[in-house]
């Protein structure tokens, strides 16, 4: 009886079907094979296929505060973390912010040091610095990626004390758009009793951040929302704000689905600095809509100072981390449950940083995440992989040059899905 290679009976929907289910780092090799293969994993058809069987829960990076920025990265469906390194950053205790899996680092010291990178592929670009005022008292930092035209937009709020005057702060946004590569200085003004912070986020083209009582106001109003239109350029700020739902000790803005989540501490009316409990709400309009609370099984490892969480999350999951312990909770907003996530291999006795959000679902990221896949393996792209490499060249995406000319790091994201994509 001679035997028959499956790969002689299979039709090449059908295989392409069969890889669509390995993972991403399987696919690239699988691509090397043979020709056949490597038109399969390079075809259009493919890469809907794949879309369709490839998860959307994001992972998440965590980080220690040590001399060297590496981490470990958690995926929610295997429940398992991965060693990965981080680019771009010469310290770990730079700000971060994230959208579809691009990147957005600022340094903790002139903030005015930007790169934007995917830290899957660990390529970069170094953004000009921003204009307004160096060295601000406090600065907040979003990145959001329109995931029709495939631009990203990265916006510092900044905030300095006006001399000599405690109640009065210089608040001014600033925007970069990366289709014109330009920062434009959107908005300054002068706002009194209030100052801005280090929480931001970018929500369906309205950019959010927290703001905080200066002095004088009492616990209910010690925490504030305002918001801007990216596009109307509105003003003044204090015309856009929305008081916060509850007495809060701190807050985390972040963007899910792009509705404005928001995961606060809850303070205790007579010790406002205690938190005793952690909330989450959305808003809808101008009104915040109770979520959850945090169980008490599950707060009783976060301590009872006013700043003991970090907190972020994309898609439907929520991710809660106890300031200077590995342990990490998720929440699911669909299913409304909460449950640890597996026990992070970092060590304890440092402080950590985190971000969040690298999911794989922009068409073209991963059409060109796969012509350049090729390359690297040195097999010859065919069809519509073909087609995208040539973008790719044309933008200076890839190719010698590349490093020069990635003005559009978005076109090279991808989510990873096992250990070999992360390192």
């Amino acid at each position: 009886m001679t035997a028959v290679s499956m790969d002689l009976i299979l039709p090449d929907d059908l295989i392409g079907r069969i890889l669509a289910y390995l993972p991403i780092a399987s696919i690239f090799r699988a691509g090397s094979v043979c020709r056949r293969w490597n038109e399969i994993v390079s075809s259009r058809r493919f890469l809907w296929n794949f879309l369709d069987s490839l998860s959307q829960k994001p992972w998440y990076f965590m980080f220690t505060s040590s001399d060297e920025p590496v981490g470990y990265a958690y995926d929610p469906i295997l429940r398992k973390w991965y060693s990965i390194e981080l680019p771009c950053i010469q310290t770990p205790n730079w700000f971060i912010a994230s959208s579809c899996g691009l990147v957005c680092f600022m340094d903790n010291d002139s903030r005015s040091e930007l790169h934007v990178c995917n830290p899957v592929t660990k390529k970069c670009k170094k953004l000009e610095d921003p204009p307004g005022l160096k060295f601000p008292d406090y600065s907040a930092l979003s990145i959001s990626v329109n995931r029709t035209s495939h631009d990203y937009t990265v916006s510092v709020v900044k905030s300095k004390q006006v001399p000599e005057n405690f109640f009065q702060w210089d608040v001014s946004i600033h925007i970069y758009d990366s289709e014109t590569m330009m920062w434009k200085t959107s908005l300054t003004e002068v706002m009194t009793g209030w100052r801005g912070g280090d929480e931001s986020v970018i929500c369906n083209g309205i950019l959010y951040f927290l703001i905080y009582s200066s002095g004088g106001g009492t616990l209910e109003n010690r925490h504030g929302l305002v918001t801007y239109s990216l596009s109307n350029r509105s003003s003044p700020l204090i015309r856009s704000f929305i008081p916060v739902p509850a007495p809060l000790t701190c807050g985390r803005l972040m963007n899910l689905k792009e509705k404005l989540v928001m995961v606060g501490g809850i303070g205790k009316q007579d010790r406002p600095d205690i938190v005793k409990g952690i909330g989450i709400w959305v808003l809808e309009g101008r009104n915040w809509v109770d979520v959850a609370r945090m169980p008490h099984k599950y707060f009783q490892g976060f301590g009872e100072l006013d700043d003991v969480f970090a907190s972020s999350g994309t898609e439907n999951l929520i991710y809660i981390q106890s300031y200077g312990a590995p342990a990490l909770l998720v929440f699911d907003m669909s299913l409304k449950l909460w449950k640890w996530a597996q026990k992070c291999p970092v060590s304890k006795k440092f402080p950590l940083q985190l971000f969040t959000e690298i999911p794989g679902e922009a068409k073209l990221a991963m059409a060109l995440q796969y012509s350049d896949s090729a390359v690297e393996l040195g097999a010859e792209p065919r069809g519509a992989a073909a087609e995208n490499l040539a973008t790719c060249r044309t933008r200076g995406l890839v190719g010698p040059e590349g490093p020069r000319h990635r003005t559009r790091c978005l076109a090279e994201l991808m989510g990873p899905t096992d250990q070999t994509t992360c390192r």
